[in-house]
């Protein structure tokens, strides 16, 4: 497993295609389940955990990894299967979320593959196992699934989406936005509610998308009735990681579309690094912000909102 990941940083070309990598795992059992390798850092054989007291019941134990102690979760537990058994014998995805490193217990770790964004699909719908699931694919003639990992992570750490006063009050906004809405696209159902929550202290109404396609036809619906959509839409903020079309393919349609190419465009993701920078420029979105911290995301939709379109 050493080599799985050696030429990850030659893959930055791939965003701003609408394609991405996917690692491929298994838990318990052969279905096979998929993590964006922009997400990881390293995938090693489990180490030996550390038990601590009164930890959450789907952390396993924490790895000390060089110099790091990062918290070990047990995927197949958190999505509401069995515990993984026998970890000496597993492997740990070493990943970066929200801003924090975690290591996610699997049973076992298979290959990259190079897929579109549109062959990615919204998952059924469900209880179960089904409920943590952002998006499924078909590979090789089998289903894998993507994990809704911001959900299990807020399960497990929850984010608290309160903007503080301060916050609010440093850069109040000026316009009118009584006839306007601020548009949300992100596939992650607890993600959206995150946003939403954090900025309803600023009383603009918000409509939601759940993915970059489903985005783009309700900006191009609302365009159609003036011609602008900034007529309607105050602002878009949206995840780059998402079925069907990502963040950036949805920022470059807007941009080059007449109707659309005023509206001010904010990524907001749990991915991190530099390339998410330059690709901020390359297809034009005003903004990036990582997710979560809901007082830098409040107060740059504050600041955009009060720029002109």
């Amino acid at each position: 497993m050493a080599g799985v990941l050696d030429s990850v940083n030659q893959r930055t070309q791939l965003v701003g295609q609408n394609r991405l990598e996917l690692l491929l795992f298994k838990l318990q059992g052969q279905q096979r389940f998929g993590i964006n390798v922009f997400k990881v850092r390293e995938v090693l054989q489990c180490p030996k955990l550390t038990s601590l007291p009164k930890r959450n019941k789907f952390i396993r134990g924490v790895a000390h990894i060089r110099g790091q102690t990062i918290s070990v979760i047990d995927l197949g537990m958190a999505t509401g299967g069995r515990a993984i058994q026998n970890t000496e014998d597993c492997f740990i995805v070493i990943a970066e979320y929200n801003r924090s490193v975690q290591g996610f217990l699997v049973s076992s770790v298979e290959r990259i593959i190079n897929i579109n964004w549109e062959s990615i699909m919204p998952p059924p719908k469900g209880a179960g196992r089904y409920s943590y699931l952002t998006a499924v694919t078909e590979v090789d003639k089998e289903l894998v699934e993507i994990l809704d990992v911001e959900k299990i992570l807020h399960e497990i750490m929850p984010i608290d989406a309160e903007v503080s006063k301060e916050v609010l009050d440093a850069n109040p906004i000026v316009k009118d936005f009584t006839n306007k809405v601020l548009f949300i696209a992100d596939d992650s159902s607890v993600a959206r509610n995150q946003v939403k929550r954090a900025l309803e202290g600023l009383g603009i109404d918000m409509q939601l998308a759940i993915n970059g396609k489903d985005a783009l036809i309700k900006l191009n619906e609302l365009a159609q009735e003036t011609g602008d959509v900034t007529d309607k839409v105050a602002l878009l903020i949206s995840d780059i990681e998402m079925p069907e079309m990502d963040g950036y393919t949805l920022t470059a349609e807007i941009k080059n579309n007449p109707k659309l190419k005023n509206l001010h465009v904010i990524l907001h993701t749990s991915l991190s690094g530099v390339f998410n920078h330059a690709m901020v420029d390359k297809v034009g979105a005003d903004d990036f912000i990582a997710k979560f911290n809901p007082d830098e995301l409040a107060g740059a939709v504050q600041k955009w909102l009060n720029v002109d379109n």
